[in-house]
């Protein structure tokens, strides 16, 4: 393995559209976290970069929506998301924005290298366009009927009801979303480029030099080449994005996928104009993209690919750890459906309890496939964890330093096989913990964590120094000796995962932050003074959880709810075929006349039918009608309707009905009685 001298991490640019949520932290911005801190611990130089996506169509589209700019869209989120990042303890170098000034340099020169050096190649193709908004559709901003599912509000690249993707051309009666028209397809010409011309280097470079990747990041990469790869378009008709920086471009912005990636180099440059290249160009770099599973494609195939065509010395990335998605209560995370646990909410719902759900998320990290979250769990986790094991350990170790030492850590006498046992297990465990935090594998890492916070609770409710006070108070100071050095092993060992508690923990029995001394015997001297207890966590308690259970109850029940009217809508507006052709003659020979109901009940030991009494102007007769769900006795009493008067007479649970009422039936099967626009006298023939 290469020492290298510097490592550079970059994590997802967030899509400043909406929040981000759990997901994306337990995805993304958590585990690059762990492995920044780490990093900074061991004395390496480190730089972590990340910033805002703020281009694309779908902050186009919710501008639209708000009434409001594109720009404003961004900055009001861009403010949302990195307040988020702050609060959970996030802290990146540099977070950069691709709507700044340097970043629209950064990738207009970009784009012009490879324009001028022949890297791209022209496409005329046909694409759907908005005759009234006169402007190109992108497939978000073409609306129909699912092929799949019959959903009406399908987009044109994805049904968000069945989850199929889909193309604008699959749409059943596609809509423009700008101005509700019928697209029509016009030629429109692109940039592209041709990643077909790099597949046997791709394949050189990950699928022979990179098999220690991740199977998921590795294997998406294999199917893609496997499928081989095609020109991918790197300019848009947009009116929102980087301008494409060539003549006859104009309308045209570079395609957000091509635009992203470059924001690594441009907030870069934006941190260190003078000193950025050694970041990017060096081979004493290590470069690691932390991204989700669904960038795989662009951070191992587009973006590399981009960097090839560039040349000038640019690094390629050494690994790109990519996790699976994270479910939420069984049910995928969806921000149009409001399934989500919002970063910033959770800020608000639980102060001071950042740690808690960094823990949890790490803890239950989709490494290597799809993961749940749920809150039991998370409340488990805190109380069980948490609270029991690491927070009441510490909370003995220093109270009972405290009542039997005046608070200053006592000599440790000498070492029984007890106290021996649990030093040294503590050095083991960070072996481990390194070997599993070098390797991107944070979830066991933080298991390695906890065995250290377990191996002390272990030990301290073994050894009961309470009890022994009683007889050996110098027994006594070594059990408390050995509490509190481990008390600073885990100061040290958690601070990548729960840096708020490590921190609190470190002030309070006045430890060192310094890798290296993790697993010495020593790290607190005899007569080291520390700090009054402070409880490093709390309890969460049933009602705090059920809060949040009611609130996703709420949306599953409006969700349901909003689905079932949806379907209504969509059987009410089903219209049953035309039946077959009748002639006139046939037509004739039906008696349809007003009538008005004198009298109504219901039929005795049935739920539909109402026995009606009703003057036709010619007699008074007795219909049996099916309206019994729709209409009760007394709104039928005095109503004038429609008849069919010369129906053959059926016998119906006993009763003669002479006719039939005419009745309007719509396709989710509500029915409406048809009755004369005025009242007319009984008898009143209609034809």
């Amino acid at each position: 393995m290469k020492d290298y001298k510097r490592t550079l991490v970059t994590a997802a640019l967030p899509y400043a559209n909406g929040p981000v949520h759990i997901g994306h932290l337990a995805g993304v911005y958590v585990p690059a976290d762990i492995y920044v801190r780490y990093l900074r611990m061991r004395g390496r130089d480190v730089l972590f970069v990340c910033g805002s996506d703020e281009h694309g169509v779908p902050i186009t589209i919710k501008a639209r929506q708000q009434g409001c700019s594109p720009q404003d869209i961004v900055d009001k989120y861009d403010k949302i998301i990195s307040d988020s990042f702050k609060g959970f303890g996030i802290n990146f170098d540099v977070y950069g924005r691709t709507s700044s000034k340097i970043h629209e340099e950064t990738a207009s020169e970009f784009f012009k290298k490879l324009y001028d050096s022949g890297k791209f190649i022209t496409k005329t193709t046909e694409q759907y366009y908005d005759p009234e908004a006169k402007t190109f559709l992108a497939d978000r901003y073409i609306v129909g009927t699912c092929p799949k599912c019959g959903n009406p509000d399908a987009y044109g690249d994805q049904c968000e009801k069945c989850g199929s993707t889909l193309s604008p051309e699959e749409l059943i009666n596609p809509k423009s979303k700008l101005s509700g028209a019928e697209p029509i397809k016009k030629e429109t010409t692109h940039w592209y480029l041709p990643l077909q011309d790099y597949e046997q280097w791709l394949r050189e470079w990950i699928l022979d030099g990179h098999k220690e990747w991740r199977s998921n990041v590795y294997g998406q990469v294999k199917s893609w080449l496997d499928g081989g790869l095609q020109p991918r378009a790197v300019t848009r008709d947009l009116d929102w994005g980087v301008p494409v920086p060539v003549e006859g471009a104009e309308g045209k912005v570079l395609y957000v996928w091509f635009d992203a990636p470059i924001g690594y180099i441009s907030n870069t440059k934006q941190l260190l104009p003078n000193d950025w290249e050694k970041w990017w160009k060096s081979e004493d770099t290590k470069l690691v993209h932390f991204i989700g599973k669904d960038n795989i494609v662009f951070h191992c195939i587009v973006f590399p690919s981009m960097l090839k065509a560039y040349g000038d010395g640019y690094i390629l990335p050494d690994n790109v750890p990519s996790n699976e998605f994270l479910n939420l209560e069984g049910d995928k995370i969806s921000t149009s459906r409001g399934w989500a646990v919002w970063a910033h909410e959770y800020l608000e719902d639980f102060p001071g309890k950042q740690d808690v759900l960094r823990y949890v998320l790490t803890a239950n990290a989709p490494e290597t496939k799809d993961n749940d979250f749920s809150w039991k769990d998370f409340q488990v986790r805190n109380n069980s964890e948490l609270v029991a094991i690491f927070g009441n350990f510490v909370n003995r170790a220093v109270v009972l330093t405290h009542k039997y030492f005046e608070g200053k850590v006592p000599a440790a006498g000498k070492l029984e096989a007890i106290d021996r046992e649990a030093l040294d297990e503590i050095p083991a465990l960070r072996a481990s913990l390194e070997k599993n935090l070098e390797n991107y594998r944070f979830r066991e890492a933080l298991k390695d964590a906890m065995s250290m916070a377990r191996v002390g609770n272990k030990y301290i409710s073994d050894t009961e120094p309470w009890k022994v006070a009683k007889t050996d108070m110098a027994r006594t100071g070594t059990i408390l000796n050995v509490c509190l050095q481990i008390c600073a092993d885990l100061a040290i060992a958690f601070e990548p995962f729960t840096p708020f508690a490590a921190e609190k923990l470190r002030k309070m029995i006045d430890s060192p932050l310094e890798w290296d001394l993790l697993g010495r015997e020593e790290i607190l001297p005899a007569g080291h003074q520390i700090g009054a207890a402070e409880l490093l966590f709390e309890k969460i308690e049933d009602d705090a959880i059920q809060a949040q259970l009611d609130r996703l109850a709420r949306i599953r029940e409006e969700r349901e709810a909003a689905a079932k009217a949806a379907a209504a809508a969509e059987a009410a507006a089903h219209v049953e075929p035309q039946k077959a052709e009748v002639t006139f003659d046939q037509f004739e020979a039906m008696d349809i006349r007003t009538a008005t109901v004198l009298e109504a009940e219901r039929v005795p030991k049935t739920d539909k039918l109402l026995k009606l009494t009703i003057d036709t102007g010619i007699d008074k007769r007795v219909i049996v009608s099916g309206i019994a769900e729709y209409y009760t006795p007394e709104q039928m009493v005095g109503k004038q309707i429609c008849i069919l008067a010369n129906l053959a007479p059926r016998v119906i649970r006993g009763i003669e009905s002479k006719g039939m009422i005419l009745m309007a039936r719509q396709g989710d099967g509500k029915m409406r009685i048809v009755s004369p626009e005025e009242a007319l006298v009984n008898g009143a023939t209609i034809g």
